[in-house]
């Protein structure tokens, strides 16, 4: 089995990082991701610090392989989850929707590995500066609150931009996607969407259901620039779409937005809930482990490699 240099640094046995969820990825989900060889990690969003201390404690019961807590910079817990992950002895954090520059000497005192999530290049570039460990370039094919890059696109240019490892997100759902991000120069890849369906996930039935019927066409972009967000089709989106036809505000459309992902997560919700999932919906086909999708996704990678090898007559 190959490793790249993600797998060193954060010392998992495949380059593959599961999506930090909000009211997806919990300890349960991430402990089984992480048993299994790749990268665990908790979605914190706004959940208050206690939830996100017992979520790290579930994970710990369960493995002693390295796992992570993503952090909602936008959290009006921001302040006292990063005092969690600190006391808790998180080994990785990986972060979205804000800089983690403020926290970033406490964070790394702490030994803790952190790793952004970025959509452009200029914020790439400004956070390798601040000495974060790599970075997550994530393109707008993801579920959930996307930019406006391609993953195709962003991945390279980031890669060329800056000099510490690169983690490809965004539409990749296979082997096919990990060593097509490889080529683009990524070192590791990082999947929401997939795991969603994995047996350990916690998520309602209902949403895994949603993600299981998912066309090619079932996603939609809702909500108002610098702050869309990727959905499942159904009567939330529709209302957010009314909402844009008539010229509504950010606030209108926060407003609508609000409580949504709980509602479909937690309660089943998947008409007027917010069942975020990226393009990739259509390709997951089954609930299974979360080993049996990583062993599954490596073997793939790894044909995907040989042939490639063959038509390059290596």
């Amino acid at each position: 089995m190959w490793r790249t240099p993600v797998c060193e640094l954060l010392k998992i046995s495949y380059p593959i990082l599961q999506g930090g969820m909000a009211w997806v990825a919990t300890g349960e989900l991430a402990a089984a991701v992480s048993a299994a060889g790749g990268l665990g990690i908790i979605g914190a969003g706004n959940a208050p610090p206690e939830w996100l201390r017992g979520e790290i404690r579930k994970v710990k019961e369960r493995t002693d392989r390295p796992f992570g807590v993503n952090l909602y910079y936008m959290s009006p817990y921001i302040e006292e989850l990063v005092g969690v992950v600190v006391e808790e002895k998180v080994p990785v954090v990986t972060t979205g929707a804000g800089n983690p520059g403020k926290h970033l000497l406490r964070l790394k005192e702490a030994g803790i590995k952190v790793i952004p999530v970025v959509a452009s290049v200029a914020l790439a570039k400004r956070l390798e500066r601040l000495g974060v460990d790599a970075l997550i370039a994530e393109g707008m094919e993801c579920g959930g609150h996307i930019g406006e890059i391609t993953t195709m696109a962003l991945v390279p240019q980031i890669v060329d931009a800056v000099s510490i490892p690169v983690i490809a997100a965004g539409g990749i759902a296979d082997g096919r996607g990990v060593a097509a991000a490889l080529a683009l120069g990524a070192q590791g890849v990082q999947m929401g969407t997939r795991f969603i369906c994995a047996a350990e996930c916690t998520v309602h039935s209902n949403y895994k259901e949603a993600v299981l019927k998912a066309g090619d066409r079932d996603t939609v972009v809702t909500g108002a620039r610098g702050h869309y967000v990727r959905i499942l089709r159904n009567k939330l989106a529709r209302q957010f779409e009314e909402l844009a036809t008539r010229g509504a505000s950010w606030e209108e459309m926060d407003k609508l937005g609000a409580g949504k992902l709980r509602a479909a997560a937690v309660d089943g919700d998947v008409e007027y809930g917010s069942v975020m999932a990226g393009q990739i919906a259509a390709l997951v086909k089954e609930i299974k482990p979360a080993r049996a999708i990583l062993e599954e996704i490596m073997a793939e990678a790894q044909e995907v490699m040989v042939r490639l090898g063959k038509l390059a007559g290596l």
